[in-house]
């Protein structure tokens, strides 16, 4: 009786699983089908050299709910032939966060940054830095989510069916997946929580302002230590009512005031 009733708990639990994937891939189909003629539309404008009408076009589609690298890539060349400094590097940083290592997107983000007036040199970044920058860029927050939930419901089945099951070979075989699973979760689990970690504390802006100084503390009477213009990658740390601190990629650090900025997470 025990048996049968864990049978029929798989069996449930199976067909609700093979359910969920069914309606999320169904949504996400339907979704891609209404983009799509936007999108392609948006790259019809592009190719005829009406920039601005693919720019347009391209928006529409991320107020659509639609989020890729090669959107976001589209909306920075779109930008780049319309000179807008700014706006091109910003798409072309959110495309480099989606797909770090595609060498259009590096070529053309290196395109644009020679637009702007600031020459910032980079401090050199460690190799655990990049091993942990490239595990937390495979999905967003919310991709790791639910590749957690994912794991949850194989540790589940594949440990239902362990204690279900008689066979010494099924036995070890779902006992190893279940362990599979189960780090697996483990795994997901962190990075989703490191990542929305980084996200909160960690904020990474482009300056949309002409031209700002930046001081050593956040009052007007303060030292001027350099100047910063349209098109900056920052790193917000901290901010004072209308001031921010900021951080720059060769480690410079200060404060701006009424600053306009976008940010990229």
């Amino acid at each position: 009786m025990k048996r049968v009733k864990l049978k029929l708990f798989i069996s449930n639990h199976l067909k609700l699983f093979f359910g969920v994937i069914f309606l999320v891939c169904s949504a996400l189909f339907f979704a891609q089908e209404n983009m799509q003629p936007v999108f392609q539309e948006g790259n019809n404008a592009y190719n005829e050299g009406d920039y601005n009408k693919a720019v347009h076009l391209y928006e529409q589609v991320l107020k659509m709910g639609q989020h890729s690298s090669i959107l976001y890539y589209n909306l920075g060349n779109g930008h780049y032939r319309l000179n807008n400094v700014a706006e091109s590097i910003f798409y072309y940083e959110k495309a480099k966060q989606l797909d770090p290592d595609n060498e259009d997107i590096i070529i053309n983000s290196a395109f644009a940054q020679n637009m702007t007036i600031d020459a910032i040199e980079p401090l050199p970044i460690s190799q655990l830095t990049r091993i942990e920058d490239f595990f937390l860029s495979l999905l967003s927050i919310e991709g790791w989510a639910y590749t957690s939930v994912l794991f949850a419901w194989l540790l589940a089945i594949f440990f239902a069916a362990y204690l279900w099951l008689n066979r010494s070979f099924w036995k070890r075989f779902f006992f190893t997946t279940s362990i599979l699973s189960l780090l697996f979760l483990l795994a997901s689990y962190s990075l989703a929580s490191v990542k929305d970690y980084k996200n909160k504390t960690t904020q990474y802006a482009i300056l949309f302002s002409e031209q700002l100084n930046i001081r050593s503390e956040p009052n007007d009477r303060s030292e001027i230590l350099f100047v910063l213009h349209k098109g900056t990658k920052v790193r917000v740390t901290d901010s004072l009512q209308e001031w921010k601190k900021i951080n720059i990629a060769n480690g410079a650090t200060g404060w701006i005031k009424n600053a306009s900025l976008k940010n990229l997470n």
